[in-house]
This record gives C-alpha cells, structure tokens and sequence, in this order.
C-alpha cells in the first residue's frame, strides 16, 4: 500500500473511531459493544493470517508481547467505552490526543529514553491547562464539594484510557518480540477477549441488543477499520516514516472528530470547551515540534516549496 494511502486512511479512522464508540453504545452495553468488536476483529485477523499463510507465534517472547498490549487493547479501549457513556465523541478524541505527551513523561523513569526539552515541558504544562479549561464546571463542582457529574465522570475514565494505552504501547516496544504487525494485533485481540468477559460479569452487563441498526453498523467498522485496517496502515507508517512525522496524526484527529461530532452527531460544545480544546490541540504541536527532526523536516519542506 502506498504510504500516503496509509497515512490518510490512519487519520480517517483514527477521526471517525470516537464517534464509532459513541453509537455503537445505542446497540449494546459499552462493555459488551467493545467485547463483540474486538471478537470480530480477532477473527478477521485470523482469516486474514490463514490468507497470508502467517502462523500466530505462540513462542514465550510473543506471548508476553501480546499480553503487555493489553492495558492498550482491553484497558484503554474498556475505558474508552465507558467515558463514551459521558462526554461527547469529540472531547474523546481530545483527550486520547494526550498519549504522546503522557509517553513521553512515563519514558523519562526508562534508561536509554530520549530526555524532554524546553519545548517539551511547555507542551505537557499547557496540556494541563487545556483539560483545566474543558473540565471547569466539573472542577469547580469537586472544589465545592459536589460530585464530579457527567464531565468529571468521564474525564476519569478517559484519563486512565490514555495512561494504560501509553504504558501498553511503551511496554510493547520494550518487549521488541519481532512480530508482523498482524500478529502483534490479533495476538493481542484473542488474549483481550477473556478479559471483556469477565469485565461484563463484574459490570452486570449483558449481550443484549438494542435493535439500533446504527450502533450494530458502528461495531462492525470499529472492528474491520478501527481494530484491523487502521492499525495495519498505522504500523506500515510506522516502518517507513519517522516516528515524529507519524505522530502529527494527533493534531490532525481531534480537530477532525469535533467537526464530526457536531455535524453527525448533533453535540454542542460551550466556548469554554473549546478553547480548552483548542489549548490541548496546541499543546500536541508543541510537544511534536519539540522533536529537532520535525522541526528539520518542517525547514526543509518550506525550502522545497
């Protein structure tokens, strides 16, 4: 696949997921929609491995691999799911925007990790400020001593959605097993299935469905496109380009979803909202730029033009 197709078709999906999540909580229980897309996926990936005639190693080194993605495949997305339950698609996107600044800051207990800079730093205080400015009402609402209401709720479900996948897809690259992109993905899909199950039994939840044509729709593209395609195109990017140049996805996702979300799904976001938006947005390029080397690629771009 050429790699700008595979660029596009990572921020397409990557912008669409949230409001994927959002419908397909119509359909079935958040617990129980995650579990079924995650199966699917598990199984396509399979398919999709037999075509390839691609073994799934089962070899102790894999295995780890696939079980330390599961903060990333089971936790974040498990609480993905439920802040979805919460806040609108679009502060979803915002927030999960936040992973490489919380990497970053988790790689700095790590030996042999790039320290942050000035730049750096900056970014990760003006992401504080950013959720400050989203989730207000919420904090003024904890500091005068009521409950954390429907924002604050899912603020911290999201919160620990995006430090589990940046600790998972940290812990991953520190196994370095050597797999296939697919291999890695649905190795780690089949070992997640376990643990939806026995989230749903703890949660009270059930396979019930709705009859909501849309939400069954969302789960069958969050499987096929968010689970399988997008993370195949996401690792093709990955291999061919800097890792700096594949993380301006980031900037360009949560814009996108707010969009989308207003237009799709009919949600209203106060001005306070996004300007905080808007801060954290420009806390992700910040952190970005404090790369030297896209700062570099940037230079050398303009010069070509």
């Amino acid at each position: 696949m050429p790699t700008l197709a595979a660029y596009l078709i990572v921020v397409a999906v990557w912008a669409t997921t949230p409001l994927g999540i959002k419908w397909s909580g119509d359909a079935m229980a958040p617990l129980a929609a995650a579990g079924v897309r995650m199966a699917i996926a598990a199984l396509l990936g399979l398919l999709w491995l037999c075509w390839k005639r691609q073994r799934l190693p089962l070899h102790g080194r894999a295995v780890l691999s696939y079980t330390v993605a599961l903060p990333g495949i089971f936790g974040a997305m498990a609480c993905s799911y439920m802040a979805a339950t919460h806040l609108p698609s679009g502060l979803i996107s915002v927030i999960f925007g936040l992973a490489p600044l919380l990497s970053g800051l988790m790689m700095q207990s790590l030996p042999g990790s790039v320290r942050l800079n000035g730049w750096h730093w900056s970014a990760c205080l003006l992401g504080l400020l950013g959720l400050a400015l989203v989730f207000d009402e919420s904090l003024a609402g904890l500091l005068a001593g009521a409950d954390l209401g429907e924002r604050g709720t899912g603020l911290l479900w999201m919160l620990s959605a995006v430090t589990l996948f940046a600790g998972g897809g940290i812990a991953v690259q520190r196994v370095g097993a050597g797999l296939q992109p697919m291999q890695q993905t649905v190795g780690g899909l089949i070992l997640s299935l376990p643990c939806y199950a026995l989230a749903m039994l703890i949660a009270g939840q059930s396979f019930a469905y709705s009859g909501d044509l849309r939400g069954l729709s969302a789960i069958v593209y969050l499987a096929l496109f968010g689970s399988l395609l997008g993370f195949y195109c996401y690792f093709q990017i990955l291999s061919r380009l800097p890792a700096a140049t594949v993380a301006l996805v980031t900037l360009i996702t949560p814009v996108l979803a707010l969009t989308l979300g207003s237009l799709l799904n009919g949600e209203s976001l106060g001005g306070m909202v996004l300007i905080g938006a808007a801060v954290i947005v420009l806390a992700l390029s910040l952190f970005v730029l404090g790369d030297h080397r896209v700062r570099r690629s940037l230079r050398q771009l303009q010069i070509d033009s």
